[in-house]
């Protein structure tokens, strides 16, 4: 049912990373989700009762599977019980059976929508994160490719998560995990040197600086004032690999991040002998679904729900 296996490399990711969920966030997350989904009468509960019914998890594109954590905490919220045929980070290839959940009807379809939601998508993050991590692989590339902040509000957990489970990067989690100063502040603060040193004043010694660079004047001057890491935002590849090395050469221990305009058709472009870091924001709003259904396994029924035409009428 479960494909873990590719050419060359294996199809997990060999980490369980659920221990990273706080249980008490976990479970005020997913508590959040089903209150939005049904914030007062459950009226297709009360038509189908409490009886003790099995659902299965049919997945129905291939992909990276992940999740599971937030699936699970779903279900478990509504006192359903889920079994799994498949174990995340595996490639799942279609049609098959990745769970089943049980437990009273009613709670099984109050939980369904919800956790496909969320399933569907993490399974497509992590998918489009294993990707690029094979094309690293691929290339011999030494650096880490990242994903970015610009994640879905009050989703950045699953999508951080997913990310991890693909075999990439997160970077920064929020805010305050790391200082980065973009154009933005380099223009509030008056120049790159007092934007680095302000910043260094309250987060010490214990928090990377990185420094959004449009220049290699501004490069130099970030990383001479004191920065961990240099970010060359919107370089094309062949300028990027020329000012990198060029930093480099004056601040070898300095990080070099590259970002802007990156994707998985044109990622091993940037992946150069002095770039250290390519963070993309398409791993978390450019990536395809894994589509997944949850269907009541009811006798005589055909849980892969084929598509209906005029000659199957």
């Amino acid at each position: 049912m479960a494909n873990s296996e590719s050419t060359g490399e294996p199809k997990r990711s060999g980490v369980n990373f659920s221990g990273l969920l706080h249980p008490i966030r976990l479970e005020d997350l997913v508590r959040e989700w089903l209150r939005e989904d049904t914030p007062n009468f459950d009226y297709g509960g009360f038509v189908v009762g409490d009886k003790v019914e099995t659902a299965v998890l049919v997945c129905k594109s291939a992909g990276v599977l992940a999740g599971v954590p937030f699936f699970d905490a779903i279900f478990n919220g509504l006192h359903c019980t889920v079994q799994w045929n498949a174990v995340e980070g595996d490639v799942l290839q279609p049609i098959c059976f990745a769970a089943t959940v049980s437990g009273r009807v009613r709670n099984i379809l109050l939980g369904e929508r919800v956790a496909l939601n969320c399933l569907c998508r993490a399974s497509g993050i992590a998918t489009y994160a294993r990707r690029l991590a094979d094309l690293g692989r691929e290339r011999g590339w030494h650096g880490e490719i990242a994903g970015t902040r610009k994640t879905t509000p009050g989703f950045r957990m699953v999508e951080k998560y997913s990310l991890l489970v693909g075999g990439i990067a997160t970077h920064r989690y929020d805010l305050s995990s790391m200082v980065m100063l973009k154009d933005n502040h380099i223009w509030s603060a008056g120049n790159v040197t007092q934007a680095v040193k302000d910043a260094r004043t309250v987060c010490g010694f214990s928090t990377k600086v990185e420094i959004e660079c449009r220049s290699l004047e501004e490069a130099l001057e970030a990383a001479g004032a004191g920065a961990d890491i240099v970010m060359l935002d919107n370089f094309e590849p062949q300028a990027l690999h020329k000012m990198a090395e060029t930093l480099k050469k004056s601040f070898p221990s300095v990080l070099v991040e590259s970002s802007g305009g990156i994707n998985a058709e044109n990622i091993v472009d940037f992946m150069g002998t002095h770039v250290d870091v390519i963070s993309l924001s398409h791993t978390t709003q450019g990536y395809d679904v894994v589509d997944f259904s949850l269907k009541i396994n009811a006798e005589n029924r055909n849980l892969a729900n084929p598509l209906i035409s005029l000659q199957t009428q």
